[in-house]
């Protein structure tokens, strides 16, 4: 008798080895196409929010894996539009990380990235990217910081979140 495949379940399975296999070896966690911000760890959070190549090759595996274009040590033999793309994603998903270590100091309240799976923020990086510049990250009302904020256009208060990366580094590395 001949088995019979769940197809739709092989394809998730596959996409997760390919897109977190090498995450699980590199970080020794379990992560699957329904992890999302708030499941990273605290130390794999803080090793993924610091700028740099050491961070930039961890979201190079995830990313290049997810969208099936080989292990990231082949970034650079990737056509123009690929690496483009991959930088793209790699950009928004380090803002994303970023902010869930703000919202774990409390200095973030939301942000519209911690709704998807970081698979899904892979794949329809797009219309994610999109949704998270339409609604900006919510300040803490308790911040020193939120008088400012407050009076900010949405584009101008991403940005402003983002100056805080300095300090945010180093009060989260004091908390692991």
């Amino acid at each position: 008798m001949a088995k019979v495949v769940d197809l739709k379940n092989y394809r998730i399975r596959s996409l997760e080895k390919r897109g977190f296999g090498p995450w699980q070896a590199r970080f020794t966690e379990s992560y699957d196409s329904r992890t999302r911000l708030a499941d990273v760890s605290d130390k794999t959070l803080y090793y993924l929010s610091q700028p740099g190549e050491k961070s930039a090759a961890a979201y190079y595996e995830l990313i290049m894996g997810i969208l099936d274009f080989g292990q990231a040590d082949g970034f650079y033999f990737l056509g123009n539009r690929e690496q483009m793309r991959v930088v793209d994603i790699h950009l928004f998903l380090a803002d994303q990380i970023r902010f869930e270590l703000m919202r774990r100091l409390k200095w973030l309240l939301s942000f519209e990235g911690r709704r998807y799976s970081l698979l899904e923020m892979v794949r329809e990086f797009d219309k994610i990217r999109e949704r998270c510049r339409r609604h900006p990250p919510h300040m803490a009302p308790s911040d020193i910081n939120y008088a400012e904020y407050i009076k900010l256009t949405d584009g101008d208060k991403e940005v402003f979140i983002r100056r805080m990366l300095p300090q945010a580094l180093d009060a989260f590395k004091n908390r692991i």
